[in-house]
């Protein structure tokens, strides 16, 4: 496998023309079929359409040769066992969120999201142009995956709570389903975090066994009703600035694949990564709208948990710097990429967007 001919940025990325006239001309390129394993439930139709948008891409790519079927999670295998089954060769492909997997190694979060890290841009600026899928697929291959960028949400909302949070202490003993390293940071401000896949989380907080689940934003939170159970709406999901789902495919079934059919999976899971977005940002004013007609009470995490939020997330990656060689080796770049886009977008994106956001056209 030449890691160098992966997609690095969007200039690399051969053109869905380019693609298909390479296959045309290509006859005796195999007819495949594949099963991907998502993390997710049908009903969440843009995070779960994020597989699917890849493995339709796919297919008009190559002709209908290479075709991938989408499962949804629990239909072969649960919502975090993709990894595991992408090891044993029970599937060939999966679409999931990197950070699932921390338990395995926290490393894994930095190909989805750390608390208080990047936006979306940022999160593709490091991704494509700063050197950090290279480090994300290094630190992968030991576990048999290569990974594609494949969706993101964006910054998503601080969950849904049964009763106000106004300080630390308040969040003392609550149950919270969260995933990823959100989790850990919300255990060391004494809550109790559950990590429950996406269409279990309902039950779970109608009947008490949890006090506050987060997902991703309005319009999916609204359509897995979670206003129904727990009436504060919080933001923002600092544990979740962005939020990026990966395409993975196993090693060794990555290797046997044509050249093109390569450049197809490439080509579709960019496409993945800019769609899921632009949906999301397209749907979840309506929906956030909705809520609030139908009582929802939204809230702004105090400066006392956000602070404290903050002190526990660079505790946890220095200590994990000192004890954890894949971490580190990716944490350090990421940490200065950081700080310099961070600096980028305090002098042009953040000046615009203060006065703007809060001044709306007037006639």
């Amino acid at each position: 496998m030449d890691r160098r001919k992966f997609v690095t940025g969007g200039g690399a990325v051969l053109s869905a023309a380019a693609v298909s006239q390479a296959v045309a001309q290509t006859p005796s390129l195999p007819n495949l079929r594949w099963r991907c394993a998502s993390s997710f439930p049908k009903s969440l139709d843009t995070i779960y359409g994020g597989g699917e948008v890849v493995a339709k891409r796919v297919e008009q790519l190559t002709g209908g040769k290479f075709q991938i079927r989408v499962f949804a999670a629990g239909e072969i295998v649960p919502a975090f066992g993709v990894v595991d089954a992408l090891q044993q060769g029970t599937i060939e492909c999966a679409h999931t969120a990197s950070y699932y997997f921390v338990g395995k190694n926290k490393a894994f979060a930095f190909d989805t999201t750390l608390p208080f890290g990047l936006n979306q841009r940022q999160q593709n600026a490091w991704i494509y142009f700063g050197g950090g899928l290279e480090l994300v697929r290094e630190f992968l291959r030991d576990f048999g995956i290569v990974s594609f960028p494949a969706g993101n949400t964006g910054v998503q909302m601080g969950g849904w709570w049964r009763k106000e949070v106004k300080t630390v202490a308040d969040l003392k003993g609550a149950k919270m389903r969260i995933a990823g390293l959100g989790g850990e940071v919300m255990s060391r401000l004494g809550a109790v975090p559950q990590q429950i896949a996406g269409g279990d989380i309902y039950p779970a907080l109608e009947r008490g066994a949890i006090d506050s689940a987060e997902w991703v934003g309005p319009y999916d939170d609204e359509t897995l009703g979670f206003f129904k159970v727990a009436p504060h709406y919080y933001f923002p999901g600092w544990w979740e600035s962005n939020s990026m789902y990966s395409f993975y495919v196993a090693t060794k079934e990555w290797d046997k694949l044509p050249k093109e059919y390569q450049a197809a999976i490439e080509t579709a899971s960019y496409e993945a990564n800019i769609d899921m977005m632009a949906k999301y940002d397209a749907k979840n004013p309506p929906a956030l709208e909705r809520l609030v007609k139908n009582g929802v009470k939204l809230h702004a995490f105090s400066t006392d948990i956000m602070k404290a939020a903050m002190s526990a997330s660079i505790e946890l990656y220095e200590e994990e710097a000192g004890k954890n060689p894949a971490w580190k080796k990716m944490y350090e770049p990421w940490k200065k990429f950081r700080s310099q886009i961070f600096l980028w977008h305090r002098v042009a994106e953040y000046t615009y967007e203060q006065f703007a956001f809060n001044h709306p056209f007037v006639k």
